[in-house]
This record gives structure tokens, sequence and C-alpha cells, in this order.
């Protein structure tokens, strides 16, 4: 509290924070703004019954149950950067331009994975029209009317990455982020009240277990975002000119959770395609679609086979993800670049095997809790038999990460002005 009065005393902190809450306001507005043509009320039954879309509902806060101007959000710029960085490993020069290039390169990279948002949200919003016209949730629009509406998402798509984007500038926290954030807590009021409304005296018990297993994840999923295996470093002494550098000691942090949420997107996504392909396959033929969703919602309602598959696919993409995002051999390389080594192992290929064989160790740890998280709203069902929230363990751990994330960005700012006042 002392550091939150703290903040509010310092004009300049204010400003930002004031500034960065009046975007967020603009977001909930476009998120409110429907396009035309729009029955909200068959849409609120086709998202009630369909679980990708309202899993998707979730991410967009609520942008895309009421087709908004802002229904897809700042999804397709993930996509994006997801599909960008997936390509490093194929294009030796996206590679040099994310890892080596530095700020500059990073930018560049940005700028191309923008780009690339562009086609992506128009496809997607073009996609999710036809398929909501195949589902009879919407009226037959013509060719001319659907490209009008596909352009008006991606504008409102491409506004609120514009929006991230100054939202970052303010250095309070990552703008896509906070936006994410923003988003899934909007839903908090309207679960709340159902949870109330709903509230039956006999459940009690599972009232309090539930409430208690939410203290004990919140704490779980700081106690990971935080953990990680420092690895020592030590430096050479190099003599240039009439000074000495090096002969300084330091560490390598490797955290157990360096994949972060996008694991879980990557496994949803896969789990779930099966119940979009079947619904998507209305445009060719309706009947199989009919029994195409029967057979897929049959399989995946039985809960035990569902979570299984799901951490599963939790633990594998974590693996993959981690070994994407995390290259041995290219920090094993800077470290010899630097005159650094770590104390017993010999720089060059020894050093990359001896960080392989530790970020496999410690990631393990990671990729179980990732799938623990993901499942903790089929555990709870399992266990109690009922539903209190909706926003499962993913949501969870977003919000908690991007809270961790604002608050290192707050200390960092007020320790930067402590320092000022010195002067």
């Amino acid at each position: 509290m002392s550091k939150i009065l703290q903040l509010f005393k310092i004009k300049d902190l204010r400003s930002r924070i004031l500034i960065v809450s009046l975007w967020l306001v603009v977001f909930r507005i476009l998120a409110a703004i429907p396009i035309p043509d729009v029955d909200i009320s068959r849409l609120k039954n086709f998202f009630a019954g369909n679980q990708l879309f309202g899993f998707l509902n979730i991410f967009s806060g609520g942008g895309l149950s009421n087709l908004s101007i802002a229904m897809l959000a700042v999804g397709p710029y993930i996509t994006a950067t997801i599909i960008m960085q997936l390509l490093t490993m194929i294009f030796p020069r996206l590679k040099e331009i994310y890892y080596e290039e530095g700020a500059v390169g990073r930018a560049k990279f940005n700028r191309i994975s923008k780009y690339l948002t562009v086609p992506l949200a128009f496809t997607s919003g073009y996609g999710f029209l036809n398929l909501l016209m195949s589902q009879g949730v919407i009226r037959n629009l013509g060719a001319a009317q659907l490209i009008q509406e596909s352009l008006i998402i991606t504008a409102g798509s491409m506004v609120l990455t514009w929006i991230g984007d100054l939202i970052s500038e303010q250095n309070i926290g990552n703008g896509i982020s906070l936006l994410i954030f923003a988003g899934i807590v909007s839903r908090l009021p309207v679960e709340i009240q159902q949870a109330v409304v709903s509230f039956d005296v006999a459940a009690l018990t599972s009232y309090v277990i539930f409430g208690l297993l939410a203290v004990v994840v919140i704490a779980g999923v700081v106690y990971i975002n935080e953990g990680e295996r420092k690895v020592g470093i030590t430096y050479a002494k190099r003599v240039r000119g009439n000074k000495m550098y090096g002969g300084v000691t330091s560490y390598l942090p490797l955290k157990v959770n360096q994949a972060g949420v996008i694991p879980i997107i990557f496994a949803i996504s896969v789990l779930l395609f099966p119940q979009f392909f079947a619904q998507a396959s209305a445009i060719f033929s309706k009947s199989f679609s009919l029994k195409a969703t029967a057979l897929v919602s049959n399989l995946f309602n039985n809960q035990y086979i569902y979570a299984g598959f799901y951490f599963v696919l939790v633990v594998l993409f974590t693996y993959f993800y981690t070994a994407i995002t995390f290259d041995p051999k290219e920090i094993s390389k800077n470290l010899q670049r630097s005159g650094g080594f770590i104390l017993g192992i010999r720089p060059g290929e020894n050093t990359s095997t001896y960080l392989a064989k530790i970020i496999t160790r410690i990631t393990l740890w990671g990729a179980i809790f990732l799938g623990l998280v993901a499942i903790l709203p089929n555990i709870t069902r399992i266990v109690t038999g009922i539903t209190i929230f909706s926003l499962g363990g993913t949501a969870l751990l977003i919000v908690v990460s991007v809270a961790l994330e604002v608050l290192r960005q707050i200390n960092s700012q007020l320790i930067m002005r402590e320092y000022e006042g010195f002067e």
C-alpha cells in the first residue's frame, strides 16, 4: 500500500497511470460497439453451447459474443507474433534480426508482425462471419457487405494493436498483455453475479474448497513464475590498454516457466480444432456437420478424456516452445564471445550441452505446473461436481503473470525516481 500511495504522489507516474486507464476504457467501449445487422439473442445462444468460441470470447473481453468491431481483440497480432517466432527456425535472416540486431532488430521484427496481422485479421473475420451465416446465427450477407464487415473487424483489431503500443510506451506494463488482462477481468462481475444467483447452501463446502484452492493456485502461479535456476558465470580477466576488464562473477537466470502461457494456447487450439472443423463443415454439408459435431461433443464431454489429452498436449507444447525461444548454442556462443564461462565446463559445445540438460530438467516442472493449471477447472468439476467460475486456470495464469509484470515495472520506475532524488 505504501508503494501504491507513493505511486500516486509522483505526478509523472500518476499521469501515466491515467493515460493507461483511459486507453483501457476506450478498449472496453470498442468491445461494446457491435457491427451492423447482428441479432444479439441468437449470438448468445450460439456462444452458450460452443466451447471453442466461449473460450475465445473470454480473451476478447466479451467482444466476440456481441460481434463488436473489436471482436478479434489482439488475437491476430498474437498469432502473427507466434508465426514469426516459428519462422525464425526456418529463415536464418529472421533469427539474425530478432536475436542479434538488438532493439533495432526487435522493432523491425514487430513491424513485420504487424504487417502480417492485417491479412490474418481479415481472413479470421471473413471466415467467422461465413461460419455464423452457415449456422443461421446471422442473416446471409452479400459479397460486398461481407467484405465491408470483414474490413471493419480488421480495422478494430489494428486499432487495438495500436492502443497496445501506446500503452507500452508508458512503461507501466506490456500493452498487449494489459489489453488481454482487461478483457479477462471485465468478465469477473458477470461471473460473480452468476455464482451468487446460483448459490446453493448445500454446496457451501464446495464453495469454501474452491476459495481455498484459488488462493493456493494464485500462490503457486507466483512461485513458479518467479522461480529460476541461477547458473554461475565467471568472466575472464582481459587487459585493454591500461585497463583490466572481467574477473567478475555473475549468473544466468533460467526460468522454470520459460514458455509462459503460449503452450496452453497452442494446446487448446489443437483440442478445439476438431469441434471447429465439424462446425465449419456445415458450409459444405449440414448433415455431415451435425453428425461430426455430435461425435466430437460426446468424446470431449467426458471430463477424464478431455483433461488427459489437454494435460499431455500442454506438456509437449511447453517443451516445443521452450526449444524455439531458448537456444543453448546461441547462448553458449555469446558467452564465449564476451569471455564468460561456467566453472568446470569447457566453453563451446560442452557449455551448450550443459545448458540444454539444465533447461530440459527444469522445464519438466514448468510443464507439469502449466498442465495442472490448464486442467484445474476440469479437476474441480470432477471433484466437486459444480462449476463456480468458467474463466479457468489459463485466464488466472495470465491475470497473475500480467499483474506481476506490472508490479516489476512500477518498482523499477519508483527506484529510478529515488536515484533521481539524490542528484
